[in-house]
């Protein structure tokens, strides 16, 4: 199978690409820096024009990564930011699929379990609404999901994803950094859901959604069928990392870290309590449903070596 990742050049995009060229399929990633290393064969493109790069979609699959990191401050600048990297150049991808004469097979447009806002103690399957906000994670969410939602394809899944643990990740980084400085307690209360997966069962996700032919489209959780909350994430990384019980940091104390660090509070205090139910009924086998052997597994080098 041939397939067209747009946003490629992410850690994300890179697992991806590497991923599926390994198991036999041309890999077309397009990309504003084609000259830096990767797996499969990289096209240049600006992300928000149709070029010369748009015949690599004959025929082709897409997977859909593109956009910005969201480890920023919640500004106005910002989210326009983050959605812009979004918007744009989904609606390009959609522009060209729709001037090739052999119609996309598959599309798998890349999102995020954040549509959900702050989800509180709800159980959220794929027939949750999408909330109203916060903007910097429900609002720039819905606005990637439309700019997808006429795209011309055969197929469509829009694949809303969990936390993604990775070693060398941002958000991995940041976790197993605030574990080692001894700042490894619960955030806030502890109480908020994280909604989680294994790179390696994200992976495997994306195959299935390639393969699987008309038994998934929609809206798919790509995220473990076991949530944890905050406080018993960070107790199992302190386990993993040998380290002691540690205080917990209290909300305001998140808040003004954030400034410090120029990220989002949000992240760590807002949560949602999300389930795979279409995977699940799908019959697909997650190969790490639980978080302490997927922190185990990543430890050991189930990926790559976390950082020192």
């Amino acid at each position: 199978m041939k397939v067209v990742v747009a946003g490629g050049s992410g850690g994300l995009g890179r697992a991806v690409s590497r991923d599926l060229t390994a198991r036999g399929h041309e890999v077309v990633v397009l990309s504003r820096s084609p000259a830096a290393p990767g797996s499969g064969r990289w096209v240049r493109w600006d992300g928000a024009t149709v070029g010369a790069w748009a015949g690599e979609l004959r025929g082709a699959a897409v997977v859909n990564l593109c956009g910005a990191l969201v480890d920023r401050p919640p500004t106005a600048a910002n989210v326009a930011l983050l959605t812009r990297s979004r918007v744009e150049p989904t609606r390009a991808l959609a522009r060209a699929a729709a001037e090739v004469d052999a119609r996309v097979p598959v599309w798998v447009q890349m999102s995020t379990l954040a549509i959900y806002g702050d989800a509180g103690e709800a159980v959220l399957d794929e027939t949750a609404p999408a909330a109203d906000g916060p903007a910097q994670m429900a609002g720039v969410a819905r606005a990637w999901e439309e700019a997808a939602a006429d795209v011309p394809a055969r197929r469509r899944i829009v694949l809303r994803t969990g936390i993604v643990l990775e070693p060398g990740t941002p958000a991995m980084r940041r976790l197993t950094g605030l574990v080692r400085w001894g700042l490894g307690g619960r955030v806030g209360d502890g109480r908020q859901w994280i909604s989680w997966l294994h790179v390696a069962d994200l992976l495997a996700v994306v195959r299935r959604c390639l393969d699987d032919g008309p038994a998934l489209s929609g809206v798919v959780h790509a995220t473990s069928p076991q949530p944890v909350r905050n406080a018993e994430l960070m107790a199992t990384l302190r386990r993993a990392l040998h380290r002691p019980p540690a205080q917990p940091t209290p909300a305001t104390l998140v808040r003004l870290g954030a400034r410090v660090l120029r990220t989002d509070p949000a992240l760590a205090l807002t949560g949602r309590r999300c389930v795979p139910a279409r995977l699940e009924a799908a019959g697909f086998r997650f190969a790490h449903p639980e978080l302490r052997g997927a922190v185990a597994d990543l430890l050991a080098g189930g990926s790559r070596p976390l950082p020192a």
